[in-house]
């Protein structure tokens, strides 16, 4: 058996054993040694790489923005922004569920978290529209796809992991990544448009509760979600600007959460930040130890040449560029369905590169498209975190709210089709 075999092989083995994603990753790195002793990846060259695998600045933008988000979901700033978007929309058919959408789509620009995002904008949101005559199971799913767009929209945190392991900017990637999650979302707001025209809404309950906002006053509304409305020009604009990186950025949008949680809004006391602090611990350490793995893996696979290996054996079997863009987000689907965003990130990046370098596929095009398959498995089983997530908030069974979700990843998936046979929507401002 050949090295790369054995230890695609003994991967694929622990995954279906259920063996932790990290001791898969390194048992199947040191399998090539075991293969082929002339290989220097021993146990030695495994330990030093878990430590210099880390040693990025890019990196520590991860555990910022997770903080950031953090303070921003303890601090109420998701229910402020939902509220000023129900002001505009709430007197309209299927308003409410598409304020929760375009919620969704402002809050994961501030945060770049799918799982913050559905536990963010969830908290608030299911319980109210489930008042206003919804189906409870129905806006849960809505709430679990529409958290996707916190991977899709920057500051996306799979961005940040995707450009340090292909070396691809994560300035442009981020630039890149707003006009594909316009476009998800939109296509989320027409389904379920023709999903409550069908289905009908409880006009009375929701004139109501819209009656009640117009009673505040727009300035009202307005002035209470500004500052949340402002956090994503700060960080974006800082980005796009290059007055800061990404980095800078995260550090930022961590001071300006904090101000403004415990300042303006007064909705953080300073003795909860140390349960938010050990909360942003807590979601951080098991990342970083799948990409300390994940990086041993990666430099394994560079050193048997399994990447090129891999792209040969594709580009011989499939010449048309379509076909092959369809095979790779097959591929990409199912890996999302057995593993997480992160994971599945660090592992496929350095497998695909020399393929689609090879098929002239822009990699910023390529890591939006390998983003929005991985954030349609938030929402399917086995690992659909957004599942989970969404089961915590409600009490729904995962499978439930996984079989409700359908309607919504069909269209998801239509806009995932629109991504990847027009590069031009994501690299029209790439340079």
């Amino acid at each position: 058996m050949s090295v790369t075999a054995a230890v695609l092989t003994v991967f694929v083995v622990c995954l279906f054993l259920s063996v932790p994603i990290s001791v898969s990753l390194l048992f199947s790195a040191l399998t090539a040694a075991f293969v082929n002793p002339r290989l220097t990846c021993d146990a030695l060259f495994a330990f030093r790489t878990l430590v210099t695998g880390l040693d990025s600045f890019v990196l520590i933008a991860i555990p910022l923005f997770i903080l950031s988000g953090n303070l921003m979901a303890k601090g109420g700033i998701s229910d402020k922004l939902f509220r000023l978007f129900a002001f505009f929309f709430g007197n309209r058919t299927a308003g409410m569920p598409i304020a929760v959408i375009i919620s969704c789509f402002f809050y994961s620009m501030m945060t770049g978290s799918g799982a913050a995002t559905v536990a963010a904008m969830g908290t608030m949101t299911i319980p109210l529209l489930t008042r206003l005559g919804y189906q409870k199971s129905f806006i849960t799913a809505l709430v679990a796809v529409a958290g996707g767009l916190g991977v899709i929209t920057p500051p996306s945190i799979p961005y940040i992991v995707y450009g340090q392991a292909s070396n691809t900017s994560i300035g442009d990637l981020f630039i890149a990544g707003i006009i594909p999650g316009i476009i998800i979302a939109s296509f989320l707001m027409i389904g379920t448009f023709i999903y409550c025209k069908r289905s009908g809404e409880d006009r009375e309950k929701l004139d109501a509760n819209y009656m009640e906002l117009k009673r505040q006053g727009l300035w009202k509304v307005f002035k209470d979600s500004f500052l949340g409305l402002l956090c994503p020009v700060i960080i974006l604009g800082g980005i796009y600007s290059g007055i800061t990186t990404p980095t800078e950025a995260a550090c930022i949008a961590v001071f300006y959460a904090l101000f403004v949680s415990v300042f303006v809004y007064k909705s953080i006391r300073w003795k909860e930040i140390g349960k938010i602090l050990a909360d942003s611990v807590a979601s951080l350490v098991t990342m970083l130890i799948i990409a300390a793995s994940a990086t041993v893996f990666a430099r394994v696979l560079a050193m048997i040449q399994a990447p090129q290996q891999f792209a040969a054996f594709i580009l011989s079997a499939i010449s048309s560029k379509i076909i092959l863009l369809l095979v790779i987000n097959a591929f990409l689907l199912f890996i999302g369905l057995s593993i997480d965003s992160v994971s599945a990130i660090l592992i496929c990046t350095p497998i695909f590169m020399p393929m689609i370098s090879a098929a002239g596929i822009h990699p910023v095009h390529f890591g939006i498209i390998m983003t929005a398959n991985l954030a349609i498995g938030f929402v399917t089983p086995p690992v659909g975190v957004n599942l989970f997530i969404a089961s915590s908030l409600t009490g729904i069974p995962a499978m439930t709210i996984a079989k409700h979700s359908v309607k919504f990843i069909v269209w998801f998936f239509a806009a995932l089709m629109v991504i990847t046979f027009i590069p031009a929507v994501t690299l029209v401002f790439v340079h």
